[in-house]
């Protein structure tokens, strides 16, 4: 079969090769396959409901009292809908506050509302504002951050949007629906996290040798993080509801699922990304290394990858505490503000589940360096078979 020049020249420019398009193929099917893939869940909503943007045209504040910061009562806006089969109807949608500030949301005139209407007989009998209509922003900034991708990185570029589309459906439309319907977590989590792991280094380091190293080092600091953090758990006490909406989530009709297994998998998870990045690192730089000094041995090769490796964790594993650091910012400066002592702060259940989803993490990338290392010594020399002979694809 005769390879394309373009492709060619997107080998020996970019390193992309006939594998790569394929895999990105792959991928592509994948992707339109997880989109029209059902949740399970969609019939848990009435098939009289309805969703559509809408314009706050006037507000009734007389019910709504304020305590200090939290609003209580709620509003009686009028809205006019502004697309669907009702597009023009002037509606009345009741606001209530519950009280709370990160819940409650405020309309004035002008506003854009998501608005939940209920048809019966091609009528709407209901309707209710659920919150302010951000969805115009959100795909605005996902454009501009795709063209952004694609023009910067071009093919690669395209990849790694690839790889940002296909695990937020993987996210969403498989280990979302599996953790409801009570499968383990753990090892869904980490089954998920390893068909992530495989799809975006192959996406990132192309279908060779450098995404294979890559990947079974990544592997590695997954596997461990996902030892450690379910070894720890148990004797921390932690028992998962420490996670926003965990409560919430069980009185919702799923009392059977377990929210500390759920709690771990989520440690790992979203240790994967920093675990994937360094591995990446650590292979791209052996592969450089292997490919500018054809007569390395394979003893130097495992030299210079521990030198990377040594380089880079420090800064990994401190993204990771900043990373963590920052979600937890406002609980920080409560506990300084009431004076609470510094041991009972380590103490509290939600510090100990930072503390224990911060330290296994980095616990991963600290075998992923040297693992990826091993690996890319074995892998990129193998033998006495010169480099260019082994990557051979």
């Amino acid at each position: 079969m005769r390879i394309p020049s373009r492709a060619i020249k997107d080998y020996l420019l970019l390193g992309v090769g006939p594998k790569d398009y394929i895999f990105s193929a792959i991928v592509i099917l994948g992707i339109t396959a997880l989109m029209f893939l059902e949740s399970g869940f969609e019939d848990r909503l009435p098939t009289t409901s309805q969703k559509h943007e809408g314009k706050v045209l006037k507000v009734d504040n007389s019910m709504v009292t304020r305590h200090g910061l939290v609003l209580a009562g709620g509003q009686i806006l009028e809205v006019e809908l502004l697309h669907g089969p009702h597009k023009g109807e002037i509606v009345t949608a009741h606001n209530n506050f519950l009280g709370k500030m990160e819940l409650d949301k405020y309309f004035a005139e002008g506003d854009r509302a998501l608005m939940n209407i209920t048809v019966e007989g091609g009528m709407i009998v209901w309707a209710n504002a659920a919150d302010h209509y951000r969805l115009k922003f959100e795909a605005l900034l996902l454009i501009i951050f795709v063209l952004f991708l694609i023009a910067y990185g071009g093919f690669t570029g395209f990849q790694a949007v690839l790889s940002f589309c296909f695990t937020a459906l993987c996210i969403w439309k498989l280990l979302i629906p599996l953790l409801m319907r009570g499968y383990d977590p753990i090892m869904v989590t980490f089954l998920i996290s390893a068909i992530l792991t495989a799809t975006i280094i192959f996406l990132v380091a192309g279908v060779n040798r450098k995404g294979v190293i890559a990947l079974l080092g990544a592997l590695s600091g997954l596997a461990l993080t996902c030892f450690l953090a379910t070894s720890f758990a148990g004797p921390l006490k932690i028992n998962g509801a420490v996670r926003p909406f965990s409560e919430t989530l069980l009185f919702s009709g799923f009392i059977h699922l377990n929210l500390a297994r759920i709690f771990v998998g989520g440690i790992f998870l979203s240790a994967s990304g920093a675990v994937m990045d360094l591995a990446i690192d650590i292979s791209a730089a052996m592969n450089e290394v292997a490919k500018h000094n054809r007569n390395i041995t394979r003893v130097q090769l495992l030299k210079s990858g521990f030198t990377v490796g040594r380089a880079v964790i420090g800064s990994m594993t401190t993204t990771l505490v900043l990373a963590y650091s920052g979600g937890c910012l406002t609980m920080m400066m409560l506990f300084m503000g009431q004076g609470v002592p510094t041991p009972n702060i380590l103490n509290m259940g939600y510090v100990s589940a930072e503390i224990l989803h911060t330290l296994a993490g980095s616990f991963g990338l600290v075998l992923v360096a040297p693992m990826t290392a091993i690996f890319g010594a074995l892998l990129y020399i193998p033998g006495k078979k010169s480099y260019l002979k082994a990557c051979a694809d």
